[in-house]
């Protein structure tokens, strides 16, 4: 899907997503005319010594731990979930034993939203969340920080090499970082940037075609101080068993929790292997 043809680059999924990320970005920045980067100099003034790591130290467990997302769509699939309570969902995967939730702030792609965010965190005290959205520009670090986040995702696909600049940027913000790879070659910027926390998405954000198999063979090179989380693709239990075995610390879950009939069991048989 990203190859050339007739000597024009198609346009894949992750373009498309990115490109709608930045019209985004210019109307929210128009909004703030007087001095369109003032809400993130205010909370980059709030720089704080060192991260709370509410984040990292909810995913280390000795069982595999478990980020339960909120998710209503996905750009491949369509619809999979109307969740018109996403607070209640929320509270529902923290009492079965989610380690930690993952809420789409994505609309456009995603059926996602900052709302939901602000709402989950608001209500239920601050759990540590993860913001999961394409982010590409600081301002969004920021922003993710004002809605009651506890970490961001940034995907070494779309940041490349200002990862590390970002990263920085979160931590003094008092924010973990989930940095998402999905081959070597991203997995070698993510460990130049000194990452303590790498994802490996399964799924291919040019394609969205998915393999575990990528899972098995980045997580060879990552060290064993990292945690280590496998993103995507995860859609029965013997999916996360087998990703268990390979190494991995902990799964993030969204599609087949929120069309589980009972997810709160499932994240119980999940958490037991």
């Amino acid at each position: 899907m990203d190859s050339e043809v007739k000597g024009k680059k198609m346009i894949t999924i992750l373009d498309s997503i990115v490109e709608k990320k930045k019209e985004e970005l210019e109307a929210l920045l128009v909004q703030d005319n007087d001095d369109p980067l003032h809400p993130l100099k205010t909370v980059l003034s709030q720089r704080v010594d060192k991260r709370s790591k509410l984040f990292e130290k909810a995913l280390c467990s000795e069982k595999l731990s478990v980020i339960a997302e909120i998710k209503r769509k996905s750009p491949s699939k369509g619809p999979l979930s109307p969740i018109e309570n996403p607070v209640k969902l929320a509270h529902q995967y923290m009492q079965a034993g989610a380690n930690a939730l993952s809420i789409l702030t994505d609309a456009s792609f995603f059926g996602g939203s900052i709302e939901d965010l602000k709402s989950v965190s608001k209500t239920l005290n601050c759990p540590p969340i993860l913001r999961k959205d394409f982010i590409i520009d600081p301002y969004q670090i920021a922003e993710t920080k004002k809605m009651g986040a506890t970490a961001i995702l940034l995907i070494v696909a779309v940041v490349q090499k200002r990862l590390k600049e970002y990263q920085e940027i979160a931590h003094q913000l008092g924010l973990d970082c989930l940095v998402e790879v999905h081959n070597e070659e991203e997995l070698e910027i993510a460990l130049d940037a000194k990452s303590p926390i790498i994802g490996i998405n399964n799924r291919n954000l040019k394609t969205f075609e998915v393999d575990l198999n990528i899972s098995r063979k980045v997580i060879k090179k990552i060290p064993e101080k990292v945690i280590k989380v496998a993103e995507s693709g995860i859609m029965k239990l013997d999916d996360a068993k087998q990703l268990k075995e390979w190494g991995f610390d902990c799964v993030l879950i969204g599609e087949m929790l929120v069309t589980a009939s009972d997810p709160q069991k499932l994240i119980h048989k999940i958490r037991k292997l």
